[in-house]
């Protein structure tokens, strides 16, 4: 594997000579060239935040998957390192697959899935997938240590392992999909990382329509368990489900030995055109944090003429509500990425637009909006807008249909449709916003709601507008801050 990734590595380098700026983001994890997708191997190890990401070093495109990696003290200065995995023996032939990460007595130990094709390669009809390890003493090398776990009988779509360790014992789930195309969740266990034995069916869906269920990734939260996957297959509900496929979680009840017991059906993670495949990882302070894919499969990615393609979503901290819902919010860090500051109060507009002046190729906003006041049919802010408004990416207010929407059908190059949630109750309406170079994460009321979507303006001034139709907005506060950039 030693050539292998010395080649990769090259190859990166040699890509990233050829990568522009106008895209590439300031503050979010991405490769320095190439393609990436999936986060995998989230764990905080010998004083480091690691993260490791499907990678493909040659060019701009999905290929044979690789591991890239990077590492942070703070989660959010990343420090990329040398490509961690490469595919490279029989069993990893086509790919070293998404999986995890953990400490095992001071080795870090990566536990993936190797993909053969065995037939045309992106034939899905006929593939192997099995589940290997790989060490290092350095966090850095990586040494391959073989299979560790084959499919049960009549399975060939066996990938995603989540490893964690619970009551001095090893404890995995993998996403599957058995012989009659429904998706499931297999729980295993083990003394050690190298001799697995099948403890039950975690889950299975009851929606007929999903045949996969990816990236499994099952934690306690609060007092329950949450068991968070990327479903494939399932079909669009009204405003719900309007993505390619989806991600989200199951709230239960559960103890080493027993069923899961599921007390909250499946519920979605983000509400934006932009997130998939989860992960998460326990912060050093216990905290539990995740991260996402922010793309989506068979989406427009105008990147790709830069020699680059896929970026991750901020790192987000997790929490249980008493109505079991997952609430989701930037992990603090964040803010030590603040540098100019500026504040707004008591804006009022009726029935038109408002330049604001402000920057918004990479700042995060805070805005306050009252909903006691605020009437207008609609009403909210134009994002890494141009000077003349032909570009913007709207947050705004639906009175009518008493929604929040992202409407990115004017933010760029090849992307295009909206997304929405319900207005939320209540008298003040907070948002808090992070635009990069080429995305929008958007934190509503806090951690009630995120929508995360990826834009491409092709302009280089962009700036922030305030906007009513048909009536009146009122804006308590905006504070704007610019975010710094981190070492690509």
């Amino acid at each position: 594997m030693k050539a292998l990734l010395t080649k990769g590595n090259q190859a990166v380098e040699d890509l990233a000579k050829q990568v522009k700026d106008r895209y590439y983001p300031s503050y979010h994890i991405a490769a320095k060239a190439g393609w990436i997708n999936d986060p995998n191997g989230l764990v905080y190890f010998n004083g480091k935040y690691h993260v490791f990401f499907q990678h493909y070093p040659y060019n701009e495109n999905w290929g044979p998957m690789h591991w890239g990696h990077v590492v942070s003290d703070d989660l959010v200065h990343w420090q990329h390192l040398p490509i961690a995995l490469a595919p490279s023996e029989d069993y990893d032939l086509d790919g070293c697959f998404s999986g995890s990460a953990v400490d095992d007595n001071g080795v870090l130990a990566l536990i993936y899935t190797g993909h053969v094709w065995l037939k045309e390669p992106g034939d899905d009809s006929a593939i192997r997938e099995v589940q290997c390890l790989a060490i290092s003493n350095d966090g850095v090398n990586f040494d391959k240590q073989g299979i560790i776990l084959t499919p049960p009988d009549g399975i060939m779509h066996f990938r995603d392992p989540k490893v964690w360790r619970q009551d001095n014992r090893w404890f995995m789930v993998v996403g599957a999909r058995d012989k009659d195309d429904v998706g499931q969740v297999l729980l295993y266990s083990a003394d050690d990382l190298r001799h697995w034995q099948f403890e039950q069916v975690l889950a299975k869906t009851d929606d007929p329509d999903v045949y996969m269920m990816e990236c499994p990734d099952f934690f306690p939260l609060g007092n329950k368990y949450i068991l968070m996957f990327s479903p494939q297959g399932m079909k669009a509900k009204g405003y719900q489900y309007r993505n390619r496929f989806q991600s989200g979680y199951l709230v239960g009840d559960w103890q080493p030995g027993a069923s899961f017991k599921i007390e909250q059906e499946f519920t979605e993670m983000d509400h934006g055109h932009d997130f998939y495949a989860p992960q998460s990882l326990v912060a050093k302070d216990g905290r539990r944090i995740a991260i996402g894919w922010m793309d989506m499969w068979e989406s427009p990615m105008p990147s790709k003429a830069d020699k680059w393609a896929g970026a991750l979503t901020l790192p987000r901290e997790l929490a249980l509500a008493a109505d079991n819902k997952v609430l989701s919010k930037p992990v603090h860090e964040i803010q030590s990425l603040r540098g100019d500051t500026k504040q707004l109060t008591q804006l009022h507009l009726k029935s038109g637009v408002q330049d604001l002046q402000l920057a918004s190729s990479q700042c995060e906003l805070i805005v306050n909006i009252d909903l006691t006041k605020t009437n207008a049919e609609r009403a909210g802010l134009a994002l890494a807008a141009s000077k003349d408004g032909n570009q913007s990416t709207l947050i705004f207010i639906d009175n009518q249909a008493r929604r929040l929407i992202l409407d990115r059908s004017r933010s760029g190059e090849g992307v295009q449709g909206y997304r929405s949630i319900a207005l939320p109750d209540g008298d003040e309406l907070a948002l808090r916003i992070f635009i990069d170079h080429s995305s929008i994460e958007i934190f509503v009321n806090e951690d009630q709601a995120v929508l995360s979507s990826r834009i491409y303006p092709t302009h280089n001034e962009r700036t922030i507008f305030l906007f009513a139709e048909n009536g009146e907005l009122f804006i308590e506060k905006i504070n704007y801050w610019h975010l710094n950039s981190i070492n690509r």
